[in-house]
């Protein structure tokens, strides 16, 4: 079998995506039941409500709702592919050329084009801002430096995936509209 079933029932090849296939609720949906850290975490964080985070950071930092809605999409590749740590990814070329080639895809399909260099800087200075604060909060790992300044209030109470899932969902309608 050369696709997986995906929550709305499509059959998608992340190998091959075809960007018709790419639901919205698909992705709200796996995103909210993906913990983040493989797991390896004090209390279950789900990788949609890191997304959910990262847009919020990027709306109290003042930037646009595309920069907002790209944060909120910069994982989604996993609702597709899985969440694999960075230590291990870093080993794994193909699997790193397939992600970015599946988010290519859905970048263009919900964004309307890729992002521009300005735009992926600010996502992964976010995306980092937040992994530190992860590793602090989830890991109790004492991180080197002063913490990075958020933009919101970020709050580790574990909520149902449910409450996620629409979140995410609300969210990329609210962004998706502008």
């Amino acid at each position: 079998m050369s696709y997986i079933t995906t929550y709305t029932r499509n059959h998608f090849n992340p190998i091959h995506p075809e960007a018709e296939k790419i639901d919205i609720q698909d992705i709200a949906h796996a995103l909210s039941l993906t913990c983040r850290g493989n797991g390896h975490v004090s209390s279950f964080w789900s990788v949609g409500e890191h997304c959910i985070c990262c847009a919020k950071e990027a709306l109290g930092r003042g930037y646009s709702n595309r920069q907002a809605l790209a944060c909120l999409l910069h994982d989604a590749s996993e609702c597709y592919m899985s969440d694999v740590p960075r230590p291990l990814k870093q080993e794994m070329p193909r699997y790193r050329d397939v992600e970015e080639q599946l988010l290519q895809v859905i970048y263009k399909k919900f964004l309307g084009s890729s992002l521009t260099d300005e735009e992926a800087q600010h996502l992964k200075e976010i995306d980092d801002d937040l992994l530190w604060y992860d590793l602090e909060v989830l890991l109790e790992e004492k991180q080197p430096g002063d913490a990075p300044k958020l933009h919101f209030e970020l709050d580790y109470t574990v909520r149902p995936f449910v409450e996620v899932e629409q979140e995410y969902l609300e969210m990329f309608q609210k962004l998706s509209e502008s």
